[in-house]
This record gives structure tokens, sequence and C-alpha cells, in this order.
């Protein structure tokens, strides 16, 4: 049973304990259908998705993680990757280096909610060298690492959510 969304955005948050069950590839393919459904300037959709299970290749993305090793621990890495040049083909210059990181950046969001709604932890992973991963990942030269997320269940029920500023603090309102 899933989570509905206002409950899955209440309860996500970053997880970087998990335990070694593997996640079945049916719940990562409903997950990375999810990341497929975010909005997208001009309806461009500029992403692939690299699903890692892999030991050694999340060991070899740990390390370009700055060696993070919660990375390598968790059963599943999604390595979310713009395709500028599909976005600049539209958009030109905005598109490349702007339009592009937001299409992924609300398909990583998608993903972090969706795993959450199936019960799965996650970390939305953006220190790293993206020339690293790319290496480790033989990523060709149109993918640009936007993100990694880690996947698995989480090692505990006790998640300690982190604050958040107010309303107050972030809301300017004009009328």
């Amino acid at each position: 049973m899933t989570k509905d969304v206002i409950t899955a955005i209440e309860e996500r948050t970053s997880i970087r304990k998990y335990k070694k069950d593997s996640v079945p590839e049916t719940i990562i393919t409903k997950i990375l259908d999810a990341a497929r459904k975010a909005p997208s300037a001009g309806n461009r959709q500029p992403w692939k998705f690299i699903v890692v299970y892999n030991e050694d290749v999340k060991s070899k993305l740990s390390d370009a993680a700055l060696k993070q090793k919660f990375v390598s621990s968790a059963p599943v890495v999604i390595v979310v990757c713009a395709e500028p040049e599909t976005s600049r083909k539209r958009f030109g210059e905005r598109g490349e280096n702007l339009y592009c990181i937001q299409d992924t950046a609300a398909a990583t969001q998608n993903i972090l909610l969706a795993a959450t709604g199936y019960g799965l932890g996650t970390c939305w992973v953006g220190a790293f060298s993206e020339s690293k991963v790319k290496e480790c990942l033989e990523l060709p030269v149109s993918l640009r690492p936007v993100a990694m997320v880690t996947v698995g269940y989480p090692e505990s029920e006790e998640i300690k959510r982190s604050g958040r500023r107010s309303l107050a603090d972030i809301v300017h309102i004009i009328k």
C-alpha cells in the first residue's frame, strides 16, 4: 500500500543507514515511472536515469561522492543525469544551463516522494565529482550527472526529521 502524496511529503527525510534487504525491481520501475512524469520545460524530458545495483560500481560512486560511505551501503543508487542538448535545442543557453537542471531536480523529487510512498528511504546526494561519476558509469559526453539518490529500506524505524524554517520566515505575499 502506498502513501498519499501529502503523507509522503510530511514523512520524507534523508536516510543514510539501510537494511541489507534488496529492493524489488518492480518497485524501482514504479519509482522511475514517477520520475519520468515530472514536469519539464517544453515537455523536453531532458533526463536519463542510471540504476546501479553493482557493488563495485556503488563503491566507485561512493568515492566520487567525496567518500560518503553510505552511498555504497544502499541497495540501489539512482544517478539522475541531464541531457543539456535536449533543452538547448528548444531554449538555447538558458535551456542548457538552467532548464535541464530544474527538470532533473523535479524528477529527483518525484523519486524521493515515490520511494517514500513505497516505504523506502532515500538520500539526495549532490556532493560529488561529476567527472568521476561520468568515468565510473562510462557516461557519454551528452549526459551530465546532477544527482545521486540512494534507495533502500531504512535501518531504523526511529527516523529523526530535521526542522524546517517557518512559513513566516520564507513567504512574502504581494496583494
